[in-house]
């Protein structure tokens, strides 16, 4: 129970209903405190994305005929930066390109951040319809006009109802996911992010049935790593191998030994894939290479295991050109960190969720070996990276040049990112 003193037909405070039991002689309300109110949290914020849908498509559309790639969304942050400006939503610009907008609700409490990447592909479009990239080479094929256009919906439909929030929403634009290093240290790069209590973001998927949310817990989508492997021999004549030490060979053992780490070292709980995707060596047919060089990818989502990774490659690639009589040089380089749902906002999506699309809508998916830095974000506050349903009846996967989407999955987003908003700021 708790107490407090106003007019005994104040019925809402910060986006809560109350329930009365009458007052006491001293003229306190005793009150318990009830569930939010469902016209807020279900058929209010449905009506609104409804409202702003139309606005979402054609936003979207505007961003796919438009599209730029990595760190070179000029254009893109211009016209995020008029539509947040027509909403009457400050902004700052941490970077030379993404943009964050503030809405500032009527009372003060936890800050929110809202993250939407908005960079495209260097990929020639194939598709024919009316909104097909007008760039040249240049693509929006893994969905980010979708993210960037949600995202700006949301923005109306929160400042639309910034009287009922406690708290700050942090509207984030972020440029050059596909591009390393990421967008997501250039926005956090000025400190503007630091104050937030909690970052969420989405992705819509092409693989899902549009109407389907994914919000589980831990990790979502791999860390990553990158392995570069020198080996060196002998060279001489192919004829006379005696004479040499062949490279190849000894690059070829230790690329077959390297899956033995995967399959016999690792839990298979824990798991991880090593790929080696080039191997130069040689100049001609009859001469024994003495240097190969390889290069390769990690993947894994346990952020701790890169250690362990490490140590046994090296150990795996040096030991096994030894026995060959070669020498190996390993080079690893560490790149994205895994995105890893926090526990409590995973919950607290799950009811949201809920509350705004059913049951049945709710779907646990297979963790995603594609890297994102939304992942960087964890190191500001704890975050929700939900997927989301947008398959259409072709169903192009991402990063393919005739990738499109159900474009109903906007709606569903900007649904979610309020629905989330009042119930983590008003919670």
């Amino acid at each position: 129970m708790v107490q407090v003193v106003f007019a005994p037909d104040h019925r809402y405070f910060c986006g809560i209903d109350y329930h009365y039991r009458g007052m006491r002689p001293d003229g306190i309300w005793p009150i318990l405190k009830g569930e939010r109110s469902n016209s807020m949290n279900d058929h209010e914020i449905k009506r609104l994305a409804e409202e702003a849908y139309n606005y979402a498509i054609e936003t979207r559309r505007w961003f796919h005929t438009h599209p730029e790639l990595s760190n070179q969304e000029h254009e893109t942050t211009s016209y995020i930066i008029d539509h947040l400006e027509q909403m009457g939503i400050p902004y700052v610009t941490p970077a030379p390109t993404g943009v964050i907008g503030v809405i500032r609700g009527s009372q003060p409490g936890k800050i929110l951040g809202i993250r939407a990447d908005i960079d495209a592909l260097p990929i020639q479009e194939l598709n024919d319809v009316p909104y097909c990239s007008q760039n040249d080479g240049v693509m929006h094929a893994c969905g980010h006009d979708a993210h960037a256009a949600g995202l700006l919906a949301t923005a109306k439909v929160l400042q639309s109802i910034r009287d009922k929030l406690c708290g700050t929403v942090k509207l984030i634009f972020q440029p050059a996911e596909e591009y390393f290093p990421s967008g997501a240290l250039a926005m956090m790069s000025a400190g503007d992010l630091d104050d937030c209590n909690a970052i969420i973001g989405v992705h819509v998927f092409s693989t899902m049935p549009v109407g389907e949310i994914c919000v589980d817990a831990g990790g979502k989508m791999a860390a990553s790593a990158s392995v570069n492997i020198r080996v060196k021999g002998k060279g001489g004549h192919g004829g006379m191998p005696h004479q040499a030490v062949d490279a190849v060979v000894a690059a070829a053992a230790i690329i077959m030994n390297l899956q033995t780490m995967v399959s016999r070292e690792l839990n298979l709980n824990n798991p991880a894939v090593v790929t080696v995707g080039t191997l130069s060596a040689g100049t001609a047919k009859n001469i024994i290479a003495q240097e190969a060089y390889m290069t390769g990818t990690l993947r894994y989502f346990d952020n701790d295991l890169i250690g362990r990774l490490e140590t046994s490659i090296r150990r795996i690639a040096e030991h096994t050109a030894e026995a060959y009589r070669a020498k190996a040089e390993v080079e690893i380089i560490p790149g994205l960190p895994a995105v890893v749902n926090d526990k409590n906002l995973s919950q607290l999506s799950e009811t949201v969720a809920k509350e705004l699309f059913g049951t049945a809508a709710i779907v646990s998916t297979e963790r995603n070996a594609g890297c994102d830095d939304f992942a960087y974000y964890s190191s500001k506050a704890p975050i929700l990276y939900a997927q989301i349903g947008a398959g259409t009846p072709e169903s192009y996967p991402h990063h393919n040049p005739r990738f499109d989407i159900d474009e109903r999955c906007m709606k569903q987003a900007v649904e979610y990112f309020a629905g989330f908003a009042l119930a983590y700021l008003n919670g």
